[in-house]
């Protein structure tokens, strides 16, 4: 299978060369391997009708850096949504670690409240006002609806 693609290669090697009106004759040799040749060793070759023509190189590269610039518009698009994934599962921890975080300072928030006999509040001056027993139920309930709210 090598030799044969060798062969093969060689073959378009002659024929881009130059080569563009020599005959080529396809031929099986002794051990049943297809060679091309514009020689046959022996008369009973098959002529091939092919036609060549010279590469034009300038196109050729044009062709080879269109494609590359493909492949790298490809290749960075594809970093690019890696790097977006990556940004969203690290985006999906940090918001777990908040709720997480969240969830227990809602519950050590509750616990205070339903625990606590009286609360107070820091005025402006810095001064203590303690809350009514209906500011205190309400204040229960809001940290008990914040508990529920951030620990689903």
């Amino acid at each position: 299978m090598l030799r044969y693609s060798l062969t093969l290669t060689a073959a378009a090697v002659v024929l881009c060369a130059g080569a563009a009106h020599a005959d080529v004759y396809m031929f099986k040799d002794a051990q049943g391997n297809v060679q091309y040749t514009d020689k046959p060793p022996t008369l009973p070759a098959e002529r091939l009708n092919v036609q060549s023509r010279k590469t034009d190189v300038v196109e050729v590269q044009a062709r080879e850096q269109a494609e590359l610039a493909k492949l790298k518009a490809t290749d960075e698009a594809r970093q690019k949504s890696n790097a977006a994934q990556t940004d969203q599962q690290s985006a999906a921890e940090l918001t777990a670690k908040d709720k997480a975080e969240r969830c227990t300072k809602a519950r050590e928030r509750y616990d205070k409240y339903a625990t606590s006999q009286r609360l107070y509040e820091t005025q402006a001056n810095g001064e203590r006002r303690y809350l009514s027993d209906a500011e205190l139920d309400a204040a229960r309930s809001s940290a008990k609806s914040t508990m529920d709210e951030f620990c689903k």
